[in-house]
C-alpha cells in the first residue's frame, strides 16, 4: 500500500484526536499494523486541522514539534470554567465570591448587553488586551491538559486534588498576531442549549484513562449549565468576543480565553476554537513560509 509521509485531517468539535484517526484509519483501509503519529493534538472541544504522520515517518516526529498554528476562537465573557472551556465546571460571574474571586457588579463585561455604547467598548478594551498579548509571553498550562508534573499528567494531580503539592509549570510563546473580529450578543437560553449541544457531540466514554473524570465528569458539567439556565439574577444575555490568532506550537487557545477574561475583569471561557492553519509563520514578511 502506497502511502504519503503525513496526512492532514479535519477534526469536528466532540471528535477526540484517537477518534479522527482511526476513522480516517478505517475509511482508507490503512492497516493497523502501519504506525500513525500525532504532530499536534486538538482538544475534544476544538475543531480543524490535525496533522498526522504515517509510517516511517513517525520516527522524525520531534521535527514536527515546532511548528505554528492558526485559530480562529471566540471568547465567552461572564462566565469560567476550571478547564477554560465549555466541557468544564462552570463559575458564572455572580458565583465568584464564593470561589475566592471578586463578583463583578451588574453591567461589567459579560452581564448581557447595555446596547451600541457597551460592545463599542468592549471592542475597544479588547482590541487593546490584543496589543498587549503579542509578542512572547509566558502563560500557565491549563489545569486540565496532559503537560507532565513530577511523571503524572497535570489533569490528574487536579482530579486528585494535590495542586498544592506542585508549581504550576508555564510555556514560553510567542503570539504573532491576534486580533478582534466581531462582538457578539447572545442571550443565556440559547448559550445553555448551544453549549449543551457541544457537550452531547462526544460519544459516551467509558473507559476512565481516556476521559477527564468520569466521562468529562459530564453529568456534573450539564447541571451546571442547568443552573445557569435557571438562575434569575444572572443576565440574560452575554457578549462573545471573536479572535483569530496567529502563534507559536504549545499556545493554548483555552488559555489565551481566560486571560482575555481576566483583563477584562471578569470571567471567560474559550466558546469555540478552529485550527486553521498549520505550518511555519514568518512575522517578517506576515505570511506563511511553509503549510500543510
Amino acid at each position: 500500500m502506497n502511502l504519503p509521509r503525513f496526512v492532514v485531517l479535519e477534526k469536528a468539535v466532540g471528535e477526540t484526536p484517537l477518534a479522527c484517526v482511526e476513522s480516517w484509519r478505517t475509511n482508507t483501509g490503512v492497516p493497523a499494523s502501519v504506525p500513525l503519529a500525532y504532530a499536534g493534538r486538538l482538544d475534544p472541544m476544538a475543531s480543524g486541522k490535525l496533522l498526522i504522520l504515517i509510517g516511517d515517518e513517525c520516527k522524525n516526529q520531534t521535527n514536527y514539534h515546532g511548528l505554528d498554528k492558526a485559530y480562529d476562537f471566540s471568547v465567552l465573557l461572564g462566565i469560567g470554567s476550571d478547564t477554560h472551556d465549555v466541557l468544564g465546571r462552570l463559575i458564572a460571574d455572580d458565583q465568584t465570591a464564593n470561589s475566592g474571586k471578586q463578583r463583578l457588579s451588574p453591567g461589567g463585561f459579560g452581564w448581557g448587553g447595555e446596547g451600541a455604547d457597551e460592545s463599542s467598548l468592549l471592542s475597544d478594551q479588547a482590541s487593546a488586551i490584543c496589543q498587549d498579548l503579542t509578542g512572547n509571553i509566558e502563560l500557565p498550562y491549563p489545569l486540565f491538559s496532559s503537560k507532565t508534573v513530577q511523571g503524572k499528567p497535570l489533569l490528574v494531580w487536579t482530579l486528585e486534588n494535590r495542586l498544592d503539592e506542585i508549581t504550576i509549570p508555564t510555556k514560553q510563546s510567542t503570539v504573532y498576531s491576534i486580533e478582534l473580529t466581531k462582538i457578539e450578543t447572545k442571550t443565556r437560553a440559547d448559550i445553555c442549549a448551544d453549549a449543551r449541544t457541544k457537550i452531547d457531540t462526544i460519544p459516551p466514554v467509558t473507559e476512565l484513562s481516556k476521559a477527564i473524570g468520569n466521562d468529562f465528569r459530564r453529568t456534573d458539567v450539564r447541571k451546571d449549565w442547568e443552573r445557569i439556565a435557571e438562575e434569575n439574577d444572572l443576565p440574560n444575555e452575554y457578549h462573545i468576543a471573536h479572535f483569530h490568532c496567529i502563534a507559536s506550537s504549545g499556545t493554548y487557545m483555552r488559555t489565551l480565553a481566560s486571560v482575555i477574561g481576566q483583563k477584562l475583569q471578569t470571567n471567560g471561557l474559550a466558546w469555540h476554537i478552529h485550527r486553521s492553519n498549520i505550518g511555519t509563520f514568518d512575522p517578517a514578511v506576515r505570511n506563511w513560509n511553509k503549510e500543510y
